[in-house]
C-alpha cells in the first residue's frame, strides 16, 4: 500500500483525506457536499483511510469492499423484507390448518390455492423462515453489518484517540464554525478554558494550542446499534435449530396418552378431559355472534397429566412413566414443565371414537344380531373374526367421508368426523364375501343380493384438543439485542460529539469548532465560554456561502 507524506512529516496511509497528525487536507479531499466551491472540509471519520477504500488487490479485499458498502447492506435488507412479505401471503407449513384435505404441503397448497399455491410451494416459500437460503440471507446481512462497522469504527477510533490539539491552519479555517480575533490577552484565553471546563468539556492544552472536547462516546452510538442488530440476527438464525427453538402442534384425544413431539420421546401427555363452556344465549353482548356462529366459547381447556419417561433396561421396551405435572391448560394459561410450554390452541368436539356393528339376516325384520364387532376409528384393524364364524374385512375406510366432484367417495380429512366403510362380510365356511357400504345414515347393499346385513349398533364420541408445544431459548438473545440497540439509539440521539480548537497565531487567535450534529447547541456553548472576553463569536461559514 502506498504511503502519503504530509508537509508536517507524518506518513499517512493511501486513502487518507486529512492528515492524521495536523489535519491538513490531502490531495483528493472531497468537499462536504461534493461542490468544489464549498470550502468546508469533509469530516466523515475525521478523514482517515478506510480499508475498503485502500486495499483492492486480493479476493479478500474485494469481498471486504463489497460487504462494506452501505448500498449492499440496504439491498440485502430490502430483499429479506420482500421475501418475508411473500412468506405471509399463504400460511407457512407449520400453520397448515387441521381441517385440510392433506397436511402434506405438496398437496395442500395446490388444493387450497390453485396454481398460485403450487408456485408458492415449488419456490420454497411454504417453509420460508427456516429455509437455507433465507437463513443465508440473514447471515449475509449480519456479515455486512460486521464489516461495515469494522471498516468505519477502527479508523474513526484511531483518529479520535490520537488527535492533537495543534492543527493545521487550513484545517481550522475550513471548519463550519470559525472566527478570528486580533490582540487577545492570555487572561481571555484562560477565561475561555475555565468556562469550557465548567460546561463539561475535557480541555487539553499543548503549547498554547487548546482542544476542548465532550460527548465523544455519542459517536459510537451507530456501532452499538449494529452490535444489537447482529445479536438479533444471530437469535433469528438460532431459531432454526431444535436446541434453541421448537414449535410443534399435536392433537390429543380424550383418554389418549401419547408421546409429546419435539421432546425426543422423553415426555408423554395424557388428555384426561376436554371442557368447553359457551356464552349464554341470553347475553346481549354475544347475541349477534351466536346467531352467526351457533355457539361462542367462553372457555375451552384441557385437563392433562404430563409424564416423564424413565430409563429402560431393555432396548425397545416400553418406558416406565412417572407423572410430573397435572394441570388444566386454557387460552392464555399454558402449562410449563422443564423448558417446555404447552398452549391450548384448538379443539374438535364430538369426534367419533369407535363404532360397534352387528350382523343380521337381510330378511329378519327384528334384526336379531348374529354377532357384533367394534372398530377403533383411529386405529382400525383390517380383519375382524367373530366367534360364530363370521369374518369382516375392511376394504375401504373414509374417516371424513364426502363425495368428490367426480362422484367418487373420498375423505376430506384424516380425522373420524363422518366415518364410512366398504366392508366385506364372509359368512361362516365361505370364501365368497358380500360387499356393503356403511356410514352415518347410509347402508347400501352393493349387489342387492346380500343374505346378511350390517347395522350400526352403538358408537362412542370424544373431544380432541389441539396443543402447541413451544420452546424458545432465543428470547433472551432478542431481548439483549433489542436493549443494546436502544442504548445505541439513545446514545447517538441525545448526545453530540463537540470539539472546539483554539489556535494562537502571532497576534491573532483562531477558533474553530465541529459537531456531528446540533450545531446550534455548539454555538451556544462557544457563546457562553467567550462571555466577558474580547474574543469574536464564531460564524457559520455554511451560511456565508
Amino acid at each position: 500500500m502506498n504511503k502519503i507524506k504530509c508537509e508536517c512529516g507524518h506518513i499517512n496511509p493511501e486513502g487518507t483525506v486529512l492528515c492524521e497528525a495536523c489535519g491538513k487536507p490531502i490531495e483528493g479531499n472531497q468537499h462536504i457536499d461534493g461542490n468544489e466551491g464549498n470550502k468546508l472540509l469533509n469530516m466523515r471519520y475525521d478523514g482517515t483511510a478506510r480499508r475498503s477504500q485502500t486495499y483492492n488487490k486480493s479476493i479478500i479485499d474485494r469481498t471486504w469492499s463489497f460487504f462494506s458498502s452501505v448500498k449492499v447492506g440496504v439491498w440485502l435488507i430490502v430483499i429479506a423484507l420482500i421475501a418475508s412479505m411473500v412468506g405471509t401471503i399463504f400460511p407457512q407449513q407449520i400453520y397448515i390448518p387441521s381441517d385440510a384435505v392433506s397436511r402434506d404441503p405438496a398437496i395442500f397448497y395446490e388444493d387450497r390455492y390453485g396454481i398460485t399455491g403450487l408456485i408458492y410451494y415449488q419456490l420454497g416459500f411454504h417453509n420460508l423462515y427456516s429455509s437455507w437460503w433465507y437463513i443465508l440471507l440473514i447471515a449475509l446481512i449480519g456479515i455486512s453489518l460486521v464489516i461495515c462497522s469494522l471498516d468505519r469504527f477502527v479508523p474513526l477510533y484511531k483518529a479520535l484517540k490520537r488527535q492533537k490539539a495543534q492543527r493545521h491552519e487550513t484545517f481550522l479555517n475550513r471548519q463550519r464554525l470559525y472566527s478570528e480575533t486580533e490582540n487577545v490577552s492570555k487572561q481571555d484565553i484562560e477565561t475561555v478554558q475555565d468556562n469550557l471546563k465548567k460546561a463539561g468539556y475535557k480541555v487539553r492544552n499543548e503549547n498554547g494550542h487548546i482542544l476542548a472536547e465532550k460527548g465523544r462516546f455519542s459517536r459510537w452510538g451507530p456501532y452499538v446499534n449494529h452490535i444489537g442488530l447482529i445479536i438479533i440476527l444471530i437469535a433469528a438464525i438460532l431459531r432454526s435449530t431444535p436446541l434453541m427453538y421448537t414449535d410443534e402442534y399435536v392433537w390429543v384425544r380424550e383418554g389418549e396418552q401419547i408421546v409429546i413431539p419435539g421432546t425426543n420421546s422423553k415426555y408423554y401427555i395424557e388428555n384426561k378431559d376436554f371442557i368447553m363452556e359457551t356464552h349464554d344465549e341470553d347475553d346481549e353482548r354475544f347475541t349477534q355472534a351466536i346467531q352467526e356462529e351457533g355457539v361462542v366459547p367462553s372457555n375451552f381447556q384441557t385437563d392433562v397429566i404430563i409424564y416423564q419417561a424413565g430409563e429402560t433396561a431393555v432396548a425397545g421396551a416400553e418406558p416406565e412413566l412417572q407423572p410430573i405435572l397435572e394441570d388444566s391448560i386454557q387460552m392464555n394459561k399454558p402449562a410449563k414443565f422443564d423448558r417446555y410450554t404447552l398452549y391450548q390452541s384448538g379443539y374438535q368436539v364430538n369426534e367419533f371414537h369407535n363404532m360397534t356393528f352387528k350382523i343380521h339376516e337381510t330378511d329378519d325384520t327384528d334384526e336379531t344380531s348374529l354377532g357384533s364387532f367394534t372398530i377403533d376409528l383411529t386405529n382400525p384393524e383390517s380383519v375382524y373374526e367373530l366367534d360364530n364364524g363370521f369374518r369382516v374385512m375392511i376394504d375401504q375406510y373414509y374417516p371424513d367421508y364426502f363425495m368428490d366432484d367426480n362422484g367418487i367417495p373420498a375423505s376430506e380429512t384424516n380425522y373420524p368426523r363422518n366415518p364410512a366403510f366398504v366392508l366385506m362380510v364372509y359368512p361362516p365356511d365361505s370364501d365368497n364375501p358380500e360387499v356393503s357400504f356403511l356410514g352415518i345414515g347410509k347402508n347400501i347393499d352393493a349387489t342387492g343380493e346380500n343374505e346378511f346385513k350390517l347395522a350400526i349398533e352403538d358408537f362412542e364420541m370424544r373431544d380432541v384438543s389441539g396443543l402447541t408445544l413451544r420452546v424458545d431459548n432465543t428470547l433472551w438473545f432478542f431481548s439483549i439485542g433489542a436493549a443494546i440497540f436502544m442504548i445505541g439509539v439513545i446514545q447517538g440521539m441525545y448526545w453530540q460529539h463537540r470539539r472546539i480548537w483554539i489556535h494562537p497565531k502571532d497576534n491573532w487567535l483562531l477558533i474553530a469548532a465541529h459537531a456531528n450534529k446540533n450545531w446550534f447547541g455548539l454555538s451556544k456553548d462557544i457563546e457562553k465560554s467567550i462571555e466577558n472576553t474580547s474574543i469574536n463569536m464564531v460564524e457559520d461559514q455554511q451560511e456565508l456561502e
